[in-house]
């Protein structure tokens, strides 16, 4: 991560189960993005998917030079799928996103706007949340936390949808703990957190978060 970072976004998608919904979810990135003056990359990280995600991200890849494929070699979980792309980025704005298409693309220049006004991190907070009883007692306990623990101000409208800048991953370089919780990494590089709303969708896929990967989730934030 030593070398200069190029003007542009990377967009970081984290993969499990997304078979279905991954060759939607490029095409309309690149239909949000591609009338934007800088360039843009989309990362699939394949989390050892046990769907066909991997041969539709190699095929993606293949079709298009803007979208790169990693794959790791066992599944390690969403936050750290995403610490992978995050560190394998090349421009100096990143925005993540799910892979189930809650996340609207067409929202992302939203977030751009919004961190252009001065800020380091945006988060895409949702109008409305579509998870079951255990996310949103998950959501509830992860954002109190958040506030009252780590004292970020926006810790109500935190979302796996966000945008920031990639300098800030440097904060976290030496990182290499098991337990990975991206928005407490922000924290550690900086103050300067923002929010819009935005409207999430239903989504394609399934969750594949169990009440006790949730709660293993919460003890380890």
């Amino acid at each position: 991560m030593s070398h200069a970072l190029l003007p542009g976004l990377s967009v970081v998608v984290p993969v499990y189960r997304g078979e279905a919904t991954l060759r939607a979810l490029a095409a309309r990135v690149e239909k949000a993005l591609a009338g934007g003056a800088l360039p843009f990359e989309l990362t699939f990280v394949d989390d050892c998917s046990p769907d066909g995600s991997r041969d539709v991200i190699q095929g993606l890849a293949a079709e298009k030079p803007w979208i790169r494929g990693l794959h790791l070699m066992r599944n390690y979980g969403q936050h750290n799928a995403t610490l992978a792309g995050i560190r394998a980025a090349r421009y100096d704005r990143i925005v993540t996103m799910d892979d189930d298409l809650q996340h609207p693309p067409e929202a992302i220049p939203l977030l751009l706007a919004k961190l252009d006004e001065g800020f380091d991190v945006v988060y895409g907070s949702p109008v409305k949340e579509y998870h079951g009883v255990f996310r949103d007692f998950s959501s509830v306990a992860t954002k109190t936390l958040l506030k009252h623990v780590l004292g970020v101000t926006v810790a109500r409208e935190v979302a796996s949808f966000r945008a920031f800048r990639t300098e800030l991953r440097a904060a976290f370089a030496d990182y290499h703990s098991p337990a990975v919780f991206i928005d407490v990494l922000l924290t550690w590089a900086t103050t300067s957190f923002a929010s819009v709303s935005v409207r999430h969708e239903t989504g394609g896929g399934t969750s594949s978060y169990t009440f006790s990967k949730l709660l293993l989730h919460a003890v380890n934030m």
